[in-house]
């Protein structure tokens, strides 16, 4: 389906024109229509299927729509944003900002602004004072401004909730009730979901009101453009010669490396920098003006490869990155989810590559469950463990999907290695580390 047939205004269908797309996605096809008719929505699809500019784009419509009906504002009055979408982490709130940016780039004059946690307070203060379109927030900074009285939400039009189920997880629940209820009772609420059970259902039967159901795609189904391998290590030593393999590997254009712990991030970051390979870690523990930093060297390229803690698995969109490894396995099975979804995107193909020792086979076990897919195993020549493979874990009663390509590594045979240019990315002089 076109983005013209979709009802769009046309500033909105050029901008999405000058973004390089034509033809919608699946959840964009199916949850615009219902939400520029003003319908509340239940929402879940599966990570890069395009689910940001299915509620940026309705959004954008309500703005240009109260514009047209009073296109003059009496000076003085704080009326606060139309918009609000709250997420769980700043890294998903700048990719929201960005998509707000790229879409709204021919409305004339918008704006909008982000409220997260770990910047400082002034030019949040600034943007929150003035008439506002669009802000997008995580739910405690946006607890703070609103009890010193500096966010007004008396007429939100429309609130979003991305990725709810994350942000309960994250034990937000007290908060978007809090700040809910500070908003007009006829407003329209859209909620993105990975799932809709428990205290996420709960939580949509309170906010939204008769609400459509909008479901795309699941965890449980295939990643068609993301092929997924298991490699089995002995021990940390081999672990780390199969990670040294990989990323030499021609094939790697960029890669985020997931670890357990921040420790972890760092301490490899500053092992392969010192291979000589262009890297940064990204973790909780970076104040926000690095995590930009080191966000925008991974967009321009600066970096190839990113080593993040689960903080970097929702919320980066970077089409350029063709391979996830799991160097350090998820503390939830859901996260191995969303850690893979980081490549594949934008119609490009992906490889996700987990890397586990024998003590972490229940854990595959229990991603293979939420998956209801099997990981394939494979080996690399010269690398292959001297333990056998444990027994092969498979959900009862489920089938596993075939691996879409035989398994082991290294692409074309006879590639050439990456040869590293060999430095340790910090984005400005004297930034933290």
């Amino acid at each position: 389906m076109s983005f013209e047939s979709l009802g769009l205004h046309e500033a909105l269908t050029r901008a999405v024109a000058d973004a390089g797309y034509t033809q919608a996605t699946e959840v964009q096809a199916r949850a615009i229509p219902p939400a520029l008719q003003g319908r509340d929505l239940m929402v879940s699809s599966s990570t890069g299927s395009g689910k940001t500019a299915s509620f940026v784009l309705p959004a954008l419509t309500k703005v240009l729509a109260a514009r047209a009906a009073a296109p003059r504002r009496d000076r003085g009055v704080v009326y606060g944003p139309r918009i609000v979408v709250l997420v769980p982490t700043r890294e998903l709130a700048l990719q929201v900002a960005k998509a707000v940016f790229d879409y709204g780039r021919h409305v004339q004059g918008l704006r909008s602004t982000c409220i997260v946690g770990g910047v400082p307070y002034g030019a949040q203060l600034k943007a929150l004072r003035g008439p506002l379109d669009v802000l997008i927030a995580t739910p405690g900074r946006l607890m703070d401004h609103m009890a010193s009285g500096k966010a007004v939400l008396s007429h939100v039009e429309m609130l979003v909730l991305d990725e709810a189920d994350r942000m309960l997880d994250m034990g937000f629940i007290d908060d978007i009730h809090h700040i809910a209820a500070a908003m007009p009772a006829s407003r329209q609420t859209v909620m993105y979901s990975a799932t809709f059970g428990g205290h996420v259902g709960r939580l949509a039967e309170e906010l939204l009101r008769d609400p459509q159901r909008v479901a795309v795609a699941s965890h449980t189904e295939a990643h068609a453009d993301i092929e997924q391998r298991l490699h089995w290590a002995d021990d940390h030593e081999h672990k780390n010669a199969l990670l040294d393999h990989i990323l030499t590997t021609r094939e790697v254009e960029q890669a985020v490396v997931f670890t357990s712990t921040q420790r972890d991030a760092d301490w490899l970051a500053d092992r392969l920098a010192d291979m000589g390979h262009h890297v940064a870690s990204l973790h909780g523990g970076h104040p926000q003006g690095r995590r930009n930093r080191v966000l925008q060297g991974l967009r321009s390229r600066q970096l190839k490869i990113l080593v993040a803690t689960d903080v970097a698995a929702r919320g980066i969109d970077v089409p350029s990155i063709s391979h996830v490894i799991n160097y350090g396995l998820p503390m939830k099975a859901e996260d191995y989810v969303h850690r893979i979804g980081r490549t594949g995107r934008a119609g490009r193909s992906g490889l996700a590559v987990t890397l586990a020792e024998r003590r972490d086979a229940q854990m595959i076990q229990r991603i293979q469950h939420f998956t209801t897919q099997r990981i394939p195993a494979a080996t690399i020549a010269g690398l292959e463990p001297r333990r056998a493979e444990p027994p092969a874990h498979r959900p009862a009663g489920k089938n596993f999907a075939r691996p879409s390509r035989p398994g082991g590594f290294g692409g074309k045979p006879g590639g050439k290695p990456f040869k590293p240019a060999g430095k340790r990315f910090a984005g400005k002089p004297g930034a933290a580390r």
